[in-house]
Order: C-alpha cells, then structure tokens, then sequence
C-alpha cells in the first residue's frame, strides 16, 4: 500500500511499484516535489516505511490514513501530511480506494535553515502527523496543487522555500488536534467529504450531509468539526476556493466564468471571499502564477 509520502521515502523493504504512478514536477536544490497518483484499497495491507528528508503533502484526491512517530491521522482533499525525516511510518486505505498528492520533499539542510527562522531552532520536527484543511494553510495547498497544473512556469525556488516555511511556523504555533471521532463515525464523515469532493458546485445543506451519514445535524456537525477542524459549510468554500484557484493559476479563461464554473452565484461573492482567503484578488493572484 503506498501513498504521496511514499515517493519520497526509502524502504528497507520497498514494496512493488503496482498501482502506483509518479512523475517529477519540479526540483532543486535540496528540494524537490512530486505528483503521486496511488490505486491502493481496503484490501491491500499497509506496511512500514521510512522518510528521506522531511515531508509536506497536499492530498487533492481520495482519502487515507497515516500513522508515524508523530501520531496517526486520516488524510482527504485540503489536507496536509507531515513527515519528519528519519522516521518510519505507515499508510493504509481502508476507507476507500486510491489518491492522488503533491508532495514536497525537503533535505535535512535546507529543512532545518528554514525552521531555525520559521520556528527559532534548526532542530524543529513536526509534533503532529497532518495539519487538517483550514482557511489560513488554503493558500499553501493551491500552491501545491498549481505544481501539478503549470510546473514550468510557476517561480517553483520560491514557492518551495515559501510553503515549507509557511507550514513549519503554522505548526509552530498550532494547538494539539481533539481526539479523533469513533471508527463508524469517521467513515460517515468521510463519504460526506467525498460527497462534497465529487461536485463541489452543488448547493449541499447540513440537513442532507447528516441524512446521509444517519446522524442529526447537531451530532453530524460536532463529528465534521472534530474531524477536519472546519464545519462542512467551510470545507464546502475550501474546496471551491482550491478548484479556482487551480483555474486562475494554469489557464487564462475569464474570471467570472472561473467563478461561476466553481459553484459561485455572483463576481462579487467570489471577489470578496478570495481575497479575504488569498490576499490578493482573482485577477492579482492570476498575475503573480502566470
């Protein structure tokens, strides 16, 4: 069983390469990133791995879990998956098939120059396995996305260095995550994700998202929230947020089409909620990925 992670790791016993294909985006030096699209499922067994150099990982399809010296976690669409250098880890699917990443891959070097600013010391690790979807790290995962999209012509130094020390002084400052929510329950949110996931321009209301997962809406809301750190309505806007700014990033259609197209009824709307999450406007943030 094998995840993004995986393409940046070394194994004592390094599985086959079925199911799992992988391509350079973008290198330099002491960094490189990666998209890694994996066909693994419920019925193939995780197994342990090793990390070489420190990793970030922005899941943009699917959904699996992960476990490493940092603790275990369930990654999905908007999240980010953290690997300490050094360390063994696992990953396994049960909750579904396949997933797709862009992971950037950091030495120990060029990791630890970046901390020492980022976090005030060369030896910072990450204390937690994943950094769940959120308005404040968005930004940090279209970027990676926009990797995949447009490699040659993004500013790929700049946004390598920038985004690990983005994460390393989020992390730096973040609260430890509220214990997970029971198995059964973490499989109902995570068709709900998926739900979201596969049609992120559809109206969805809390009431629909709880029927389907056979819980109240009360009770649906406490679990989505504990689960992902965002109310399904946020994690609704993240995901449209992600789709348009993947469009604006790699091609070069009209802003108000791109912001119909990802599920927003008016240019104004979509206006005043990207830049509140991006700090730039449709139009600037097109300029600066062009």
């Amino acid at each position: 069983m094998r995840s993004e992670a995986r393409s940046h790791v070394t194994a004592a016993a390094k599985p086959p390469d079925e199911g799992l294909a992988k391509r350079t985006l973008a290198a330099g030096d002491g960094w490189s990133v990666h998209e890694v699209v994996c066909r693994a499922g419920p019925a193939d067994r995780p197994f342990e791995e090793l990390h070489d150099g420190f990793s970030i990982s922005a899941v943009v399809e699917g959904n699996f879990t992960y476990r490493s010296d940092a603790g275990h976690g369930l990654l999905y669409p908007g999240a980010l998956l953290l690997g300490n250098s050094g360390c063994c880890f696992e990953c396994g699917h049960a909750h579904g098939v396949g997933d797709r990443c862009i992971s950037l891959n950091v030495q120990d070097g060029l990791f630890g120059e970046i901390a020492a600013a980022a976090a005030s010391t060369s030896r910072f690790r990450f204390s937690a396995p994943i950094l769940p979807p959120s308005p404040q790290e968005l930004p940090a995962v279209a970027l990676m996305e926009a990797f995949s999209a447009r490699a040659p012509a993004l500013r790929g130094e700049e946004l390598a260095l920038g985004l690990i020390e983005r994460v390393v002084g989020a992390m730096a400052d973040r609260k430890p995550l509220p214990a997970a929510p029971a198995a059964r329950e973490t499989r109902r949110v995570i068709e709900s994700i998926r739900l979201v996931e596969s049609d992120s321009t559809r109206p969805v209301r809390l009431k629909d998202l709880a029927a389907s997962a056979g819980m109240s809406p009360h009770h649906f809301l406490r679990v989505f929230r504990r689960l992902t750190g965002m109310t399904p309505y946020q994690y609704l806007l993240s995901a449209r947020m992600r789709r348009a700014a993947l469009e604006l990033g790699s091609t070069r259609r009209p802003v108000l089409e791109v912001a119909l197209e990802a599920g927003f009824g008016d240019l104004s709307t979509f206006n005043h909620r990207f830049r509140a999450a991006f700090g730039l406007t449709p139009t600037q943030y097109r300029a600066s990925r062009l």
